[in-house]
């Protein structure tokens, strides 16, 4: 809560001082004075050239001695051994187990369904047809007619004078105070 409270009150002290009067008078003086012309260029001495250099000429490479390389010696590949041929193995047969056979359930017969008659619903008695009695025929009433509201006329807005006061300006010199001032001497 500190931190907003100083940051404003540094930024009305820079407001403050920025529109002092001292720092704008300053910025017209600064504007008042004329440009000062610019300083001559500086004229660079001239480089002095320098003697071409020679350089003396390389010695020639010998030529190499060309080489022959012997041919490689022909080795034959060694031959693989034969696989020995496996007995192929034979599975004794599997035991063979005989599932019993499921016992023959007996049929189940359902006796038959009674055959009950539907009662018959007795009818609907008709109800006679409602009649509403006819609605009272009942005038609406009129509206009074508003009066007429007579036309106001607006009065003119004041003028906003567009010119600003001139600020009075502060004196420079303090002026004396007779009971601050030392007696005159004798």
């Amino acid at each position: 809560m500190a931190f907003p409270n100083y940051c404003f009150l540094l930024s009305m002290t820079m407001v403050v001082l920025l529109l002092s009067t001292d720092m704008s008078l300053a910025v017209r003086h600064l504007l008042d004075t004329p440009v000062a012309a610019p300083p001559p260029a500086l004229t660079l001495p001239s480089i002095p050239s320098l003697p071409k250099a020679t350089l003396p000429p390389l010695p020639s490479v010998p030529a190499l001695p060309k080489t022959t390389l012997p041919p490689l010696p022909t080795t034959p590949l060694p031959t693989l051994p034969t696989q020995p041929t496996l007995p192929q193995p034979t599975l004794p047969p599997l035991p063979s187990t005989q599932i019993p056979s499921q016992p023959t359930l007996p049929t189940a017969t359902l006796p038959p369904l009674p055959t009950n008659p539907l009662p018959t619903l007795p009818t609907q008695p008709t109800l006679p047809k409602p009649t509403l009695p006819p609605l009272p025929s009942t005038q609406v009433p009129t509206l009074p007619t508003m009066p007429t509201v007579p036309k106001v006329t607006i009065p003119p807005l004041p003028t906003i004078p567009t010119t600003i006061p001139s600020i009075p300006t502060i004196p420079s010199t303090i002026p004396t105070i007779p009971f601050f001032s030392p007696p005159p001497s004798k």
